[in-house]
């Protein structure tokens, strides 16, 4: 990614012993970059510097020629006075307060004009309208989080930071609020770095992804190509898969709808919304198989002309990973090793490939 004027700039070196972390990063500043890898990775940590909660000797921060920290000029911006917000796994609200009155405790270091949302309209874009009188302890998980995430944008920040906001919530929360961010992704002009070690929940919204392991960067770049890539595919576990953006074309009769994207159509169960509208799909590794020829009297009705781009290891003793191309749109497929003989997968050779699920994301 070339350096911008929005660019967000992070890099240090810490030497803990046990832990180290060595990165240098330049991150879009318009959009969601997921910051992901496992416990221990560095994650929060990096979060943390670009929010001054962490101060590393000889680290460099900035967000567009807005320098943060640079200690060569002995500069250090505090937290406070970095235009940052940020929202922890856990929903900090004042218990003794009612939702609007924490709401309105992120307005109240702002003149009027210095707002750039109204505490209504970001009410109900999070959804919590109803709850303004509520008091914290009568809130779900989901609806705490959603309270603390409001509260931080009424702070008016220009940079928003997500330390695994979802982490604590159980399955039924997190699909609760993940439409609410999916929200705030389309309709706020915000640049936000979001840390997450799950797999599915970056792919539904992200759009650039960091893959950190060990304090390092193994690789970052735009998210569809990133999920993409071979080499990181063992780092996603059985989550491995692509995410591909589709365009719902039309609505079959028989139940079914059409998404059409780079290399072809996808055919899933009926999507209520209109034609035309985006639509972005994960499809797992593990939900493709594979066929030398079209497969005949089968119930998937996903069967896609594709050719093999490059083999190789899955992390899964006895299975291997298949990056395939359909047209120009990259498939993984995960297939045991003796398959991959018996069939003769190879780079090159044309195959079917079979998409047994297809989740849609948004």
């Amino acid at each position: 990614m070339n350096a911008s004027t929005t660019a967000i700039t992070a890099r240090c070196r810490i030497d803990r012993g046990a832990f180290q972390l060595d990165v240098d990063l330049l991150l879009p500043g318009q959009g969601v970059t997921a910051l992901f890898g496992h416990s221990g990775s560095g994650k929060t940590t990096v979060l943390r510097v670009l929010a001054g909660l962490e101060r590393v000797a000889g680290a460099h921060v900035a967000l567009g020629a807005e320098v943060w920290q640079d200690d060569a000029k002995k500069l250090f911006v505090p937290t406070h006075e970095r235009g940052i917000g940020y929202v922890f796994q856990e929903a900090s609200l004042f218990p003794h307060l009612s939702v609007r009155a924490n709401l309105a405790f992120g307005q109240k270091r702002l003149t009027p004009g210095e707002r750039r949302f109204e505490l209504m309209a970001v009410a109900e874009l999070l959804g919590i309208e109803r709850l303004l009188d509520a008091r914290p302890d009568t809130l779900s998980g989901g609806e705490r989080q959603r309270a603390a995430i409001a509260r931080t944008l009424l702070a008016s920040p220009r940079l928003l930071l997500m330390d695994e906001p979802l982490a604590a919530l159980d399955m039924r929360r997190k699909l609760e609020i993940l439409p609410y961010l999916e929200r705030l992704h389309a309709e706020l002009a915000l640049p936000v770095v979001y840390v997450s070690h799950a797999a599915d929940e970056v792919a539904r919204l992200a759009d650039y992804l960091v893959v950190l392991e060990e304090g390092r960067v193994l690789a970052s770049g735009p998210l569809a190509a990133t999920l993409a890539r071979l080499d990181l595919a063992a780092n996603f576990e059985d989550d491995a898969g692509v995410m591909i953006e589709t365009r719902l074309e039309a609505h079959d009769a028989d139940g079914l709808s059409q998404l059409a994207f780079a290399g072809g159509v996808l055919l899933v169960g009926q999507r209520d919304a209109a034609i035309g509208t985006r639509v972005r799909c994960r499809i797992h590794a593990r939900d493709v198989s594979l066929a030398l020829e079209r497969p005949r009297g089968s119930s998937i009705t996903n069967i896609l002309p594709a050719r093999v781009d490059a083999v190789g290891p899955s992390g899964t003793p006895g299975q291997v990973l298949v990056r395939l191309l359909v047209g120009e749109t990259p498939l993984l497929a995960r297939i045991t090793e003796r398959s991959r003989r018996e069939l003769e997968i190879a780079p090159g050779y044309a195959v079917w490939a079979q998409v047994k699920a297809v989740a849609l994301l948004a």
